[in-house]
């Protein structure tokens, strides 16, 4: 089999049970020097355990690979930074961060807290943010001392950021929040020989298993569509020298299905060439938008 990822040093964030799991195991299957972290939080973020990473590593070791467990809060600032020592430290060099890490607090807006919304923005979108910048930063470094980087970003979009849903506004912001973040970052660090995409998930997880819209198989010799293993095997050739042509792109990912996410663009138009008036645009606006396509639907499709 080919090892599409061999001696490149990886970092997957909440890579203690479910997607992350996964994408830390499929590394390890292709090669990759693995750090794997995981604070072993609850589904909503409380709590820590060193149990879930060690385990993870234990069973990469077991495969006959290099892994390393680490429990630093990759939404603090101090905490993204030891982490992205851990692995340079620990193997010499740091090639890939996929930035999985999440949790849920879902609320109704009318009835979500100010915690509710700061805790699930800071987890998804802040802990991008810190664990690119201090990647950034080492590759930069390289980059200007004359070594020739081939470094990879891979970020954990939803499709209830870009498509939408229902009770979800914390964490649909923060998840389009880390769409625009990935098309924004691989044009500032395309210079440094980094490339950026993100994938939007859906999975059978501890996050989605109470959601009551997904159920796995009982049968292990079916495909399970739902399975978190599905997703990895994008993401790994994402990390992969092999993608380095592709970057700034959002890939929908569920069971055996891949779909590249277009993003906003420019629909139907009108330009007077001077400033229009409040009664110009309630006339001529409601038809611009029956002429717009509909927003897509949870699925990505655009409904008839």
């Amino acid at each position: 089999m080919t090892k599409f990822c061999e001696d490149r040093v990886v970092i997957i964030t909440g890579a203690g049970r479910g997607i992350g799991k996964a994408h830390a195991l499929e590394f390890a299957r292709n090669g990759a020097k693995v750090v794997v972290n995981d604070l072993g939080a609850e589904v909503d973020g409380v709590g820590s355990s060193s149990g879930p990473a060690g385990e993870v590593v234990d069973e990469i070791r077991a495969m006959g690979g290099y892994a390393v467990a680490n429990g630093d809060d990759v939404s603090n600032w101090e905490g993204a930074q030891n982490l992205i020592n851990t692995a340079i430290e620990t193997f010499g060099d740091l090639h890939v961060v996929v930035n999985n890490a999440g949790i849920l607090r879902d609320r109704m807006i009318v009835n979500m807290t100010e915690d509710e919304w700061d805790a699930v923005i800071r987890v998804h979108l802040k802990s991008t943010f810190v664990m690119t910048r201090w990647a950034a930063s080492y590759w930069r470094e390289q980059t200007k001392a004359g070594k020739e980087v081939d470094a990879r970003v891979v970020n954990t979009a939803s499709a209830s950021g870009i498509y939408g849903n229902v009770g979800q506004t914390n964490y649909g912001a923060a998840k389009a929040g880390i769409a625009s973040f990935t098309v924004i970052a691989s044009t500032e660090l395309a210079r440094y020989g980094v490339t950026v995409n993100a994938v939007a998930p859906v999975a059978l997880t501890r996050m989605t298993e109470n959601l009551g819209v997904f159920s796995a198989s009982d049968d292990p010799t079916k495909f399970n569509p739902v399975a978190p293993e599905n997703i990895s095997p994008l993401v790994v050739w994402l990390g992969s020298k092999g993608s380095k042509d592709v970057t700034g792109r959002v890939f929908d990912v569920v069971g055996g299905h891949i779909d590249v996410a277009e993003g906003w663009h420019a629909g139907p138009a009108i330009d007077k060439e001077g400033r229009w008036t409040v009664e110009e645009i309630d006339k001529l606006l409601p038809d611009l938008v029956r002429s717009a396509k509909k927003n897509a639907d949870m699925s990505g499709k655009i409904p008839d």
